[in-house]
Order: C-alpha cells, then structure tokens, then sequence
C-alpha cells in the first residue's frame, strides 16, 4: 500500500459557487489507476464527488479527464505514474477542456462532442439496391478504415484541440476521424458529397492547424490529424475539390513554393495561395496583410530583401529528383500505423541459432 494525494477541482452547480480545488488522501497500490484513486475518495470521505466511469478496463472512454495536465482515461493510468509525473507529488484531476463542466469530473458531452459527430452523418449511405446477400470488402480498404474505427469516443482530442479552443465552430478531430471511416469505405456511395461538404464548411477538414495535440492525447492510437491529412488528399488529390476557403490551393502553394527554392518563402505563399501576385483573388488578400508586414518590417521581423528574393538550396537537381520520384508514382503510398506497425522486423542474420 502507498498513500497519494489527488487534488481534484470541483464544481457543485447547485451551490452557485465557482469552481474550487479539493484534496483527498488515499491508499492503494502503486498500480491501481487513477479512477480506482477517486472511487476509493468518493466511497469513504466524500460522496459528492462526480464522474464516469463504466468498464474500468479503457474500453468505454467513459472516464475521459485531465490528469496533471494532460487529458486520458483515468482507469487507464496508475497511480505511481501519475504522481511520478506532477510537480509536487500531487496528481491534479480536472475535467476535459473545450466542453462545457456539469459537476466536479463529468462534462456535457452533448453539446459539443456527439454534436459534432451527428455532423459528420457517422453512418453508410450506399447507391443502388443492396446486393443479395452481403457486401464484400477488399482487405486492404478495411486496413485503411481500422484505425479511425478503433476510436472509443472518449474525447481526449477533442479536450486538447487548439483549434477547437480558437474556433469552438471546428468539427473536430473525434468527428472527422469518424468521417474518414466512411469516406475510405468502398460500401459509402457519397464520398465526394462528404468531401464537398467538410471542404466547403469553413469550419470543417481545413480549419484544422496540425497542432498535434490530438495524437498525444488519443489513448488508442486513433492519430486523428493523420485522418483529417488523409480526407484532404482524398479530397484535393483525388477529386480536385477547390473549396471556398481556400484550403486546397494553400496546401499546393506548399508544395510547389518548397519545390522552387527547396525552403519555404513565406512573402510568396500568400499570393501563391490565391493563383499568383496578379491574379484578382490575391490582390484583396495582399492588401488586407499589408498592416501585418508593416509591423513585421518595423520591429525587424521581416527582411525586405530576403522577401523580395528567396534564396534557393544548392542541390536543386536532388529536389527535383524527389518531387518526380513522388509525383511520378502510379498510387499514393497511404501508411497505416496502427496496423502496419512503424518499423518492419529485422530479420535474422543468417547463421544465427533460431
């Protein structure tokens, strides 16, 4: 047995008073999670004390929290973990960020979250009668599919998304990683209306600022900013979407800036992304940033001849050689992790005893 404090934050609506931090001593063994912790508080000092929890075994995601921080599942992480991992030997508990706070732990994870999922239309819609007695699926579209299906909806991504925190609008990882599952089935006979529909959205699969945030958070490797990379090449590569904002013609401005200089020159994205420095579309949007590369050029941010003329890498022969080697493949490699696994085994050295 080893005793550890957690410091939970409470929030009692019914008293009207604002939220407030609350320690509690308990003892288990060093392996017991962090659930079992709040369970044993609640059970012998305070029965107040509010959250989910459901299967205990990190299958439901019913116990989605922040721990010292960061969100998880508070079945899933153990106790000597967790207070190894605090700055003062304290494990700090709080609710889930981005969502509105019901009591203590639990959060209204209808107002945003399963909204944002009804948004995606989570369910196939095939074309045509349906067949006589089954669909049939090639595996390798099943491989594709299996991580974003492997999502136990607990919300961690959605707790630690930036951009969610900016734009509360965003879809969100959790509903476009959902989206995906169905835009890579071959059974789904609207993946281009899908596609328009979250390009065309102002807050939908661009909106997205690739943060990270959402692939440290997911307790079941879901990698939901790989699925959102995904639905934008489907979207862009394969069906040639030009969305209103501009989020396609951005991402290829990218592409064939680093491919002209081999580094980024930011002076030149902007234009780049609306069709060129001359091109109507751009002209709004130069004026527009006019005030924000004045301050640049004033507190020494921006320098006028290294935005006037980029400099290109030495070995443009080596860049071209990539860009072609790339561009010329017949089929876009697409590398699932979670199933694939992120190296190969080595094999054995010939010779060597088994």
């Amino acid at each position: 047995m080893a005793t550890y404090t957690l410091k939970l934050r409470r929030y009692l609506p019914e008293t009207g008073a604002p939220p407030f931090w609350q320690e509690f001593g308990v003892e288990l063994e060093p392996h017991r999670s962090v659930l079992e912790g709040i369970l044993q508080a609640r059970d012998r000092v305070d029965g107040s004390i509010g959250i989910r929890c459901s299967c205990k075994a990190a299958i439901c995601g019913s116990c989605g929290v922040r721990i010292n921080g960061r969100p998880g599942l508070a079945c899933h992480t153990h106790l000597d973990a967790a207070a190894t991992a605090s700055k003062d030997g304290a494990i700090v508990v709080e609710p889930m960020g981005n969502m509105p706070v019901l009591k203590d732990l639990i959060t209204d994870m209808e107002a945003v979250h399963w909204q944002k999922m009804r948004r995606v239309t989570p369910w196939l819609l095939p074309d045509g009668p349906p067949p006589e007695r089954e669909y049939i699926v090639p595996h390798e579209n099943m491989v594709d599919v299996t991580q974003s299906m492997a999502c136990i909806q607990c919300g961690a991504c959605v707790s630690d998304c930036l951009s969610m925190e900016v734009d509360p609008e965003f879809i969100g990882p959790a509903a476009l990683a959902k989206a995906y599952r169905f835009v890579g089935d071959p059974r789904d006979g609207r993946q281009r209306e899908r596609l328009e529909d979250l390009a065309e959205d102002p807050h939908g699969l661009y909106d997205c600022t690739h943060c990270f945030k959402c692939m440290d958070a997911c307790p079941k490797g879901v990698d939901p900013m790989s699925q959102i990379m995904r639905l934008r090449r489907v979207a862009g590569a394969d069906h040639g979407i030009d969305d209103r904002n501009n989020g396609h013609r951005h991402e290829r401005a990218f592409v064939e800036n680093i491919g002209r200089y081999g580094t980024l020159a930011e002076a030149e994205l902007l234009p780049d992304s609306y069709g060129g420095k001359f091109h109507p579309r751009a002209l709004p949007e130069l004026i527009s940033s006019l005030p924000v590369a004045l301050k640049g050029l004033l507190r020494g941010k921006i320098a006028p001849g290294a935005a006037l003329r980029h400099h290109k890498l030495p070995d443009q022969a080596e860049i071209r050689r990539i860009y072609e080697t790339v561009q010329g493949r017949a089929q876009r490699h697409e590398l699932n992790l979670y199933v694939t696994g992120e190296d190969e085994q080595p094999e054995e050295a010939e010779g060597t005893e088994a």
